[in-house]
């Protein structure tokens, strides 16, 4: 194996390597190994164009280089996720070259396995080309809108290779990961805002009180306390929304699906213990939380079905 070659597998590993920090499980050893393999692809693709949007792709340049990209543009993510995308498109041209970044080499075979179409992956990278050109969300509409993109598109691909997709479990898996999402942006105030995004409605801001400048504190004050608790009852009410879908499937995909939103459950309980005070840092929840969540969600689900 070549230096660059070795860049480039290292680097791919250090991204999968992130699953491990999710508020979600990503892969479970309980499922499948063919489902594990194809929702780790997915997760890889996923999880390097959020890298890409928020600039967090390792050191070295080595994903850069695997995507066509020269030293002079390598800290640019608009010119990364057009070099993305133009390498996703390799993964669905059966005909074509194969991909060049290693994530998407392992992604071409889960694509026609599960029979899987280009647009949620491009949605994905749509949600993180918008990232680089809006930074405020006015309403909860516009914000629900972002995460339609950036989320549900990834519980849609989770369906679709599980073989369990249908009208009211995509509405139900849309809710899920919508509040995934939003629970991951409370959890990242202080961070997101370094890179100046704000990812809590203008229209919040303005009924809480609560400026810019508050929220670049080291620790919340009482307006900015009732803003993420007032936000993150609203992604408890979405999960609340979404919960029904677990108990629509069976067997370990319904332990993996509450596996996801006993993690929300968790995620924003530790917000809560923290007082609504996400500034110091993101709140994290402890496995064994998560666990006894999850554990709730399936009993729940048990007795509806």
């Amino acid at each position: 194996m070549t230096a660059a070659r070795e860049a480039r597998e290292v680097s791919a590993r250090s991204t999968l390597d992130k699953a491990a920090h999710e508020n979600f499980p990503v892969a479970p050893f309980f499922l499948p190994r063919d489902w594990r393999d194809d929702l780790m692809a997915v997760y890889g693709f996923a999880r390097l164009v959020d890298d890409i949007g928020d600039g967090d792709l390792a050191p070295g340049g080595a994903d850069a280089r695997s995507l066509g990209v020269g030293p002079a543009e390598a800290d640019d993510p608009l010119v990364l996720l057009d070099a993305f995308e133009a390498d996703l498109r390799r993964v669905f041209d059966p005909a074509g070259d194969a991909p060049r970044h290693p994530l998407l080499r392992a992604l071409r075979p889960t694509v026609r396995r599960r029979s899987l179409t280009p647009e949620p992956f491009l949605g994905l990278i749509a949600a993180n080309r918008q990232d680089q050109l809006v930074r405020r969300y006015e309403t909860w509409d516009d914000l629900r809108a972002y995460c339609e993109l950036s989320a549900t598109t990834v519980g849609r691909m989770v369906l679709a290779i599980t073989g369990t997709s249908s009208p009211e479990r995509i509405r139900r898996s849309d809710a899920v990961c919508t509040a995934l999402q939003i629970v991951e942006h409370l959890q990242d105030v202080a961070e997101d805002l370094a890179r100046d995004r704000v990812y809590l409605p203008a229209e919040d801001l303005e009924r809480f009180r609560v400026t810019e400048e508050d929220l670049a504190a080291p620790t919340a004050n009482a307006s900015v306390r009732a803003l993420i608790a007032y936000e993150s009852r609203r992604a408890r009410d979405l999960l609340d929304e979404g919960t029904a879908l677990v108990g629509s499937v069976h067997g370990r995909l319904r332990l993996l699906l509450a596996g996801f939103v006993g993690g929300g459950r968790a995620a924003l309980a530790a917000i809560a213990t923290a007082g609504h005070d996400v500034l110091p840092g993101p709140p994290k929840a402890a496995k064994a939380h998560v666990l006894r969540e999850t554990g709730a969600v399936l009993r729940r689900a048990r007795r509806k079905g």
